[in-house]
């Protein structure tokens, strides 16, 4: 079985996600996924573009995949580098900036967020503000992580 975040709970990151985009005035597309990257739930702000549907949902995958932030993948896939190439792999699905980030509880990889619509460093701040949600959902104990 694996852990994963309930809707009720991917809800809540959405919407406090959705606050920053609404913030900075840069619509956003949200995904939330579980700890394979296979979605929970996604949010497609007004004005959002299309583009950002896939590659949210492949930030949260790539996430997922790589227990990782997608961010810390960009040096490595340079031209040169040891990951060269890793975003051609697994269908295309590989997302090697940043906007995607893995949602921790107990230590263990519970879920994702992935997020895309403006500049990767606005993909990143509104995302910081799904996981910093995520990080005090679970510091309240709030989070009622369940089986998949």
């Amino acid at each position: 079985m694996v852990e994963s975040i309930p809707l009720a709970t991917a809800t809540q990151l959405i919407e406090a996600t959705q606050a920053k985009a609404e913030e900075i005035d840069n619509p956003m597309v949200i995904a939330v996924a579980n700890s394979e990257g296979n979605l929970i739930a996604q949010h497609r702000m007004d004005g959002a573009w299309l583009a950002s549907v896939n590659i949210s949902k492949n930030k949260a995958y790539t996430s997922a995949a790589l227990d990782m932030p997608t961010h810390e993948l960009a040096e490595p896939s340079e031209p040169g580098n040891s990951l060269y190439g890793l975003d051609t792999r697994d269908e295309g699905r590989m997302v090697v900036f940043g906007g995607g980030y893995p949602l921790e509880a107990d230590g263990e990889i519970v879920g994702t967020i992935g997020v895309s619509g403006g500049a990767v460093s606005q993909d990143q701040e509104v995302a910081e503000a799904g996981v910093d949600k995520w990080n005090q959902l679970v510091e309240d104990g709030a989070v009622d992580v369940q089986q998949d």
